[in-house]
């Protein structure tokens, strides 16, 4: 058992008298297919080793009490009386208030007779773009569905975290954070088609190399409303394609130069979207062969196109993130590296020859601070496997 893990337990036993069943719930990362789980296609994420953890035990009471360690905050609730409220709160009673819902899936929805205790805490960082949230939600749940006997699959339980998110907090996700989080498996991806909601696993071999994260701690207000705006932009593009071509999802166009006939008819940025949006999906899929063939050099080239279409087609990234990909791309020794994420902010990702890495990042990081004035954080993960229960 880690420190982390230990804590979290070592706090429980001091708060309740019951001895704790303990989880891990993961963070993702997402090595290609960005922006692209709204748009019907495919994205290759992995669960890592950095998450939430947490302990549980049912208290026969009718009151939930939640204590968490990373914001040392404690609520209690009755269990007839889950509601929306804010931060933190808001992901744990969402999570919940969704096992309460009668929901095509569940059959009859679940029905929790008695209360429970519940210490979490972790190491992920919030705001990193790593998927702090989704971790939160899967590892109760995935509690939840253990102690309570419930039954339900990890992709039932998925797309409860999923229900979860844009419920309470309010957050209109796609499926794959939370399906990373419940279908992670140690040094393997995942290819997720996000039309069908099914996977197959393809292994990550590094061998001498290694993955990590740069975090720029900078989150430029765009966001979210920019976000809305590739949504709208991309849904636009796609009805031009219906009503001129009978094209229903941009994963049936199998080349850029498919698109191309239609490029007057989409207005301002439209067709750079459209056409970031069809070569994404055509790079992912591709990916998923280069790991079959255990080609990682040409994987992560594929990474550095990802990036140059979320920059200059999809204008998601920001003068940060673009500086420290283009000292990825300087150094021979970074095979792979592209923003992650929502864009406007957060991390890039990088896959370093393992030798290099310390001066790379030292470089990188001491030229990132001396151009914006700000300490980069460095991020190393390991691909690991989905929520599960510690033994």
């Amino acid at each position: 058992m880690n420190t982390i893990a230990s804590k979290v337990n070592d706090i429980f036993k001091k708060n309740y008298s019951l001895t704790p069943h303990l989880y891990f719930s993961p963070g993702r990362i997402n090595f290609i297919g960005e922006h692209i789980d709204y748009n019907d296609g495919f994205v290759m994420p992995a669960a890592i080793d950095k998450g939430i953890y947490y302990a549980i035990a049912l208290n026969n009471t009718d009151d939930i009490n939640f204590y968490s360690v990373d914001f040392d905050e404690k609520l209690t609730i009755n269990i007839r009386d889950i509601k929306k409220m804010t931060g933190w709160k808001n992901y744990v009673l969402s999570v919940v208030n969704e096992f309460r819902i009668p929901f095509s899936i569940y059959g009859e929805g679940a029905e929790m007779k008695a209360g429970f205790d519940c210490v979490f805490g972790g190491n992920i960082a919030d705001g990193a773009g790593i998927s702090s949230s989704a971790a939160v939600e899967g590892g109760l749940a995935f509690g939840i569905n253990e102690l309570f006997k419930f039954g339900y699959s990890r992709k039932e339980l998925a797309l409860l975290c999923q229900r979860a998110e844009h419920n309470f907090p309010g957050v209109m996700c796609g499926i794959m954070d939370q399906y990373a989080n419940m279908f992670g498996k140690k040094d393997h991806v995942i290819l997720l088609d996000t039309r069908s909601v099914e996977h197959q696993y393809f292994p990550l071999q590094l061998e001498g190399y290694e993955i990590v994260l740069i975090n720029t701690k900078v989150h430029h207000s765009l966001a979210s409303s920019e976000y809305n705006v590739r949504r709208k932009q991309c849904e636009e593009g796609l009805e031009i394609l219906k009503k001129e071509k009978g094209i229903n999802s941009f994963r049936d166009i199998k080349s850029k130069e498919e698109l191309l006939p239609f490029k007057d008819k989409m207005t301002g940025k439209v067709y750079d979207r459209c056409k970031y949006v069809v070569e994404e999906i055509i790079r992912t899929q591709a990916a998923a062969k280069l790991l079959q063939q255990n080609n990682l050099i040409e994987f992560g080239k594929l990474m550095f196109k990802t990036h140059e279409g979320l920059s200059k087609l999809y204008e998601v990234s920001c003068k940060e993130l673009d500086f420290l990909v283009e000292k990825a791309k300087e150094n021979k020794d970074v095979i792979g590296a592209r923003m992650m994420g929502g864009g406007f902010g957060g991390c890039t990702i990088n896959i370093i020859k393992k030798e290099s890495s310390e001066k790379f990042l030292s470089d990188a990081t001491t030229s990132y601070k001396n151009k914006f004035h700000v300490e980069a954080e460095i991020i190393q993960v390991r691909i690991e496997d989905g929520t599960h229960e510690i033994i």
